[in-house]
């Protein structure tokens, strides 16, 4: 289990992000993602269609744990991080949808991430019991930072710049210190935490990314804008996945289940260096039309 002063850290970090995310936005960015929503109607089904089926489907043919397999499907049942607004950016997506993307999905999973997870964790045939009220009281909390910054960018342009920069720069490193911390403190559960699980975060990401992306590019998007669905769909927002394992679910069990996020939140940073390093080779020769 995360210390207290990692649990703080976690709670801080959250409330960083999701205040620079609600510092980049604007009601014109409603008003633009709705003059062309089928980018953001095929990253929605991505999000909440494809990844929570896909991670029950592998929880299933992987015969993972009952907690490591109701982690998973919370991960893929989180919407997308902020994270993924930055290596939109470095490969060359459309930032504009990619934001979009990002708080169209929080918005959303109030409703569609305790739903998803209720419905795929009951089909596992476990005695463990979900707490759907407390992810749901908690998904809501986590975005309330969001509508401040959004109150703070509309009073002050050059505050809400500063105020995006800090909480990404900050975000990262306290995802980073949270990351190195577990790892030393328990690099022997993760050294035992079976080779299925960091298959199964693999596969997660890597389904993610590639059917946002190739989703994308058979109905008809460019291929600028399907790197930015792929990547939307891939990145979780597993700081909140990890935020509802601790407020929500026994300590007893809390160790356990905080594992596969904290893998995937590893994984998922070194996997879109990768993706976005061959995005970047591949959109210098081509040419985006519709």
């Amino acid at each position: 289990m995360l210390s207290s002063t990692e649990q703080a850290g976690l709670a801080l970090m959250i409330f960083v992000l999701m205040l620079g995310m609600g510092a980049t936005l604007s009601p014109k960015d409603f008003a633009l993602a709705l003059k062309r929503p089928k980018g953001i109607l095929i990253g929605m089904l991505s999000q909440f269609g494809v990844m929570p089926l896909l991670a029950f489907a592998i929880s299933k043919a992987l015969g993972l744990p009952d907690l490591v397999a109701i982690s998973l499907i919370m991960v893929g049942s989180t919407p997308g991080g902020t994270t993924s607004n930055l290596f939109t950016y470095f490969s060359r997506g459309d930032l504009s949808l990619s934001i979009s993307m990002t708080v169209a999905s929080s918005l959303a999973s109030i409703v569609m991430m305790p739903l998803l997870v209720g419905i795929y964790v009951s089909s596992l045939d476990t005695a463990i019991n979900v707490p759907l009220g407390k992810i749901i009281a908690t998904i809501i909390i986590v975005l309330i930072p969001v509508c401040i910054g959004m109150l703070i960018r509309s009073k002050s342009e050059k505050k809400a710049k500063t105020l995006e920069k800090v909480g990404s720069v900050f975000g990262i490193l306290i995802i980073a210190f949270l990351i190195i911390s577990f790892v030393f403190r328990e690099f022997g559960l993760l050294r035992e935490t079976g080779v299925m699980v960091y298959l199964g975060v693999a596969l997660l990401c890597f389904g993610g990314f590639l059917f946002g992306y190739w989703v994308s590019r058979f109905t008809g998007l460019s291929r600028k804008l399907s790197r930015t669905v792929s990547l939307e769909t891939g990145i979780q927002n597993t700081p909140l996945t990890m935020a509802i394992i601790l407020s929500s679910f026994p300590e007893a069990v809390q160790a356990q289940m905080m594992v596969l996020p904290l893998i995937y939140a590893l994984s998922i940073v070194l996997y879109s260096c990768f993706l976005t390093v061959f995005y970047r080779s591949t959109s210098v020769s081509e040419i985006d039309i519709a």
